[in-house]
């Protein structure tokens, strides 16, 4: 399936550490005539980290994707409704973000634009990005990986010696994920 003319929502949250990767998939992913809705979570819409000041990924997303960053609940809470998207790509997903999502906390601005989307029972891409993914946010990781319309952008450890609980996706696998989760199919295999 081709990606051009689809709509997709982009949500970019925390894990700054991956944005650059991320960023590198979403130009690929514009580059194949995609409508992308770039959105941000409030912390990776407004935190300056060691990987990067806020502003300058607000600027680069904007500027790759030519539309303004969604980054309040009131912005993503009529996505669903006007039916704005036919996917959503949480990319990079936090382990926070996966456990408020697997128990169905909405209080922010990617949970809220999950939750507006998946009122049309449309699917959702998910690429995880924690340090905790083997321990804590296993469990949380379980739930979406069993709910319809979550599909998972394929995983691995991210550094098993000095971060033995830690899995990041492989980008190299961002744009093949949305193609099948579009087509309701999971790609396998999940785990790498």
């Amino acid at each position: 399936m081709q990606l051009e003319g689809k709509r997709i929502g982009f949500v970019f949250t925390g894990s700054f550490c991956t944005f650059r990767k991320t960023i590198e998939e979403l130009k690929k992913i514009v580059k194949l005539n995609a409508n992308v809705i770039p959105i941000m979570s409030e912390h990776s819409y407004t935190m300056d980290t060691k990987f990067g000041k806020a502003e300058d990924f607000i600027n680069e997303i904007e500027d790759i994707t030519n539309k303004k960053i969604l980054h309040t609940i009131q912005d993503v809470e009529v996505l669903g409704p006007k039916e704005m998207l036919d996917i959503i790509v949480v990319a990079p997903a936090t382990g926070n973000t996966i456990a408020k999502l697997a128990n169905d906390m909405i209080d922010g601005t990617a949970t809220m634009a999950v939750k507006s989307h998946l009122r049309r029972e449309r699917p959702v891409v998910i690429a995880i990005s924690t340090n905790n993914g083997l321990s804590g946010a296993a469990e949380n990781i379980g739930k979406l990986l069993n709910r319809k319309h979550y599909y998972f952008v394929p995983f691995k450890q991210d550094n098993p010696i000095t971060k033995p609980r830690s899995i990041v996706f492989d980008p190299d696998y961002l744009i093949k994920t949305i193609e099948f989760a579009l087509d309701n199919e999971q790609i396998e295999p999940i785990l790498l």
